[in-house]
């Protein structure tokens, strides 16, 4: 281990480099399913077929969604950067890189969401349909609690996938872990701080891994019967 290293912990920054990743995930991740759980469940129940069919708005929808997931993350960050600007007034630092973390999320979690959803078995909404539950019933107290376990797998996992996003967003401006290994460990030819972050990362996914599986089981009636 060389001296950078034993200086960036004595100064806090690899401390602060793990705090930083982890509050921009989690951030990012809770705002993003707050768009993106809805927009899930507005593709599923448009679709064709669906408890509530919309087809034109569903392929509107599903066009916006896969238009955007389609997008790399680094060219969307780019292309994303004056919308950042807009939203919170700087296209620089942690404020700007959680804006396009959201702004990438939010349909891929909206389409995990979906998948999620699709999981549900038909013969549990004909049961509630043939009791008169209306969509409204039907999205809260049937096709959510039946699809929690998946929902939830997709949450972990979403936010694994913005974890890495996290590191990426350090080509702009964005701070922790990813800032710290380029900066330190590319530029200055320190391969020890780059590989250093990388066991750092692995570190907070095996973490959320181990958490949300812990969570998803706990919440799968099939498990707990």
């Amino acid at each position: 281990m060389s001296d950078m290293f034993f200086k960036l912990w004595d100064a806090g920054l690899i401390q602060l480099g793990i705090w930083e990743t982890i509050y921009m995930t989690l951030i990012s991740t809770a705002v993003s399913y707050v768009f993106g759980l809805p927009l899930g469940v507005v593709l599923h129940i448009t679709e064709q077929g669906g408890i509530a069919p919309v087809p034109w708005l569903n392929r509107v929808l599903g066009f916006v969604v896969n238009f955007f997931r389609s997008i790399p993350f680094i060219i969307l960050m780019v292309s994303m950067l004056p919308v950042a600007r807009f939203i919170v007034g700087t296209a620089l630092g942690n404020k700007a890189v959680i804006v396009m973390l959201i702004i990438a999320a939010t349909p891929y979690i909206g389409r995990m969401v979906e998948s999620s959803l699709k999981e549900v078995n038909a013969g549990v909404i004909e049961a509630a349909q043939s009791m008169g539950a209306n969509t409204f019933q039907l999205i809260c107290k049937v096709l959510i609690p039946e699809a929690k376990p998946a929902l939830l797998n997709g949450a972990v996992i979403s936010m694994v996938t913005i974890l890495g996003y996290s590191a990426m967003a350090s080509t702009i401006g964005g701070t922790g872990l990813g800032q710290i290994a380029i900066i330190y460990g590319h530029q200055r030819s320190k391969p020890d701080i780059t590989w250093l972050c990388v066991f750092l990362m692995v570190i907070i996914v095996q973490v959320i891994q181990v958490v949300g599986m812990r969570i998803v089981r706990k919440s799968d009636k099939r498990i707990n019967k």
